[in-house]
């Protein structure tokens, strides 16, 4: 009697307690094409749903960037792909998105996802670039300039919900935050050789952090490896403060750090620079920011450009994500819009 040959069913990935709490747990949520039902739970409950990403505002968006069919358009800042994809069905028949994400990793990732929606090269392109590189990315398309431009700045939920990235304060991972993560140094690295003169002034720059000296003579030259023990480092050095205190410090922070290690300042400031000279005439950009320092930039630039003549109309209030939206996605509570028509 011949013997059945093993089985290859494996069992499903067991975890403790009751729910997944480790991202390489959530499998359901990590795999939504084959459980819908899971991540529409997530989703239900006012949560992102692990590795994904909820887009930010796109009624919002379509209504100030207005897409029409055969448009050229560039996503800046690729991430998950959301923003891109509700462009993308407006501009076609015969327009094209070009796509750039710093991230090798996650650009990969959704270029595959774009595909799979049907998608072709002919409609959309995808490039690992920083947005600051906008007009050698648009140059090498053969065209002068874009209809369209969007930027969705700051860290993607992909970014935060994986530990192994560096960015979260809520679960232990290598204390990296880079945004491309085969480049440049490390937060780890970046923390170990910054005196606390400069720390203090990247915490109160970066994030207007109200304990930055402090905190700056305490971290400074530390030697951590991972997220948890700088959190840590900070509630220790601010034992002297409530709790809330503590963690909107954390926050604040690594905010900082992650703004730090990526250059994004610098990125940004390339980016609205060049900006202008990237739109085609009547073309119209859009950019969300999320916290002060990055919004002050745009909002000056935009206002600056205006009264040079560069840019026909500027949005004149910022724009927030809805009551219902900042309820349903509490990641869209900080996002600010602000847009412009060359």
């Amino acid at each position: 009697m011949e013997e059945s040959a093993p089985s290859s069913h494996r069992r499903r990935p067991r975890y403790p307690g009751k729910n997944p709490r480790r991202f390489e747990h959530k499998y359901k949520e990590l795999d939504p094409a084959r459980h819908p039902e899971t991540v529409a739970k997530v989703l239900a409950s006012g949560k992102t749903p692990a590795g994904s990403h909820v887009p930010i505002m796109i009624g919002e968006i379509l209504d100030v960037l207005r897409p029409r069919p055969g448009e050229f358009a560039v996503d800046c800042t690729l991430g998950y792909g959301g923003h891109a994809r509700a462009i993308l069905e407006r501009i076609l028949p015969g327009g094209h998105m070009l796509g750039l994400d710093v991230d090798p990793l996650e650009l990969r990732r959704t270029e595959e996802r774009l595909r799979s929606a049907g998608f072709t090269t002919e409609e959309f392109t995808a490039v690992k670039s920083n947005f600051a590189g906008l007009p050698a990315a648009i140059a090498k398309t053969g065209r002068a300039g874009a209809d369209i431009i969007l930027a969705d700045l700051g860290v993607s939920s992909m970014q935060l919900d994986n530990p192994e990235r560096g960015f979260s304060t809520k679960a232990e991972g290598p204390l990296d935050m880079r945004m491309n993560p085969l480049r440049g140094v490390s937060a780890a690295q970046w923390l170990a050789k910054i005196s606390p003169d400069k720390l203090t002034a990247v915490l109160q720059a970066n994030a207007d952090e109200p304990h930055a000296a402090h905190l700056a003579s305490v971290l400074a030259g530390r030697s951590l490896a991972t997220t948890a023990e700088l959190s840590d480092a900070i509630r220790a050095a601010l034992d002297s403060v409530d709790g809330e205190e503590q963690e909107l410090s954390v926050r604040r922070v690594f905010q900082a750090i992650r703004i730090e290690v990526n250059e994004e300042f610098s990125a940004l400031d390339s980016f609205l620079r060049v900006l202008p000279h990237c739109l085609n005439p009547g073309g119209r950009v859009a950019i969300i920011t999320f916290h002060s320092g990055e919004d002050r930039r745009v909002k000056k630039t935009f206002q600056e450009s205006h009264r040079g003549g560069i840019y026909q109309e500027v949005a004149r209030r910022v724009i927030r994500a809805s009551p219902e939206e900042r309820r349903n996605n509490p990641r869209s509570t900080s996002a600010k819009l602000r847009w412009a028509i060359r």
